[in-house]
């Protein structure tokens, strides 16, 4: 057995991370290819939303898949979007709200 940490054989060998498999093969929705690297809010809720109603294997209703695999996204590939295209994909949330005719989130107390 190899004593480098796990995370660098991974790399070592080029295999791709979880992370990305979850995206392009999900058991939930079936996304429309870089849906997240598009530049409009609107149009990533939009596909979220279609992706969410054609689904017949989402676990939930469409607004919660939909917003999951928004939420999933965002928090795995993070550190390596821009804040540009992260400030679009927080934007997409809102979008998603607005389109489902879901309220706001709750501010949290201080």
């Amino acid at each position: 057995m190899s004593t480098q940490p796990r995370r660098k054989r991974a790399a070592a060998r080029g295999t791709r991370r979880w992370s990305a498999q979850v995206t392009e093969h999900s058991d939930a929705l079936d996304l429309e290819r870089d849906v997240f690297k598009q530049t409009s809010p609107r149009r990533i809720a939009r596909s979220l939303m279609q992706s969410a109603q054609k689904s017949r294997r989402r676990k939930s209703e469409p607004f919660r898949s939909a917003m999951s695999m928004l939420t999933f996204y965002i928090n795995r590939a993070g550190k390596n979007l821009s804040k540009k295209q992260l400030a679009i994909l927080d934007r997409a949330k809102n979008e998603l709200r607005l389109a489902f005719r879901q309220p706001k989130p709750k501010e949290p107390k201080r």
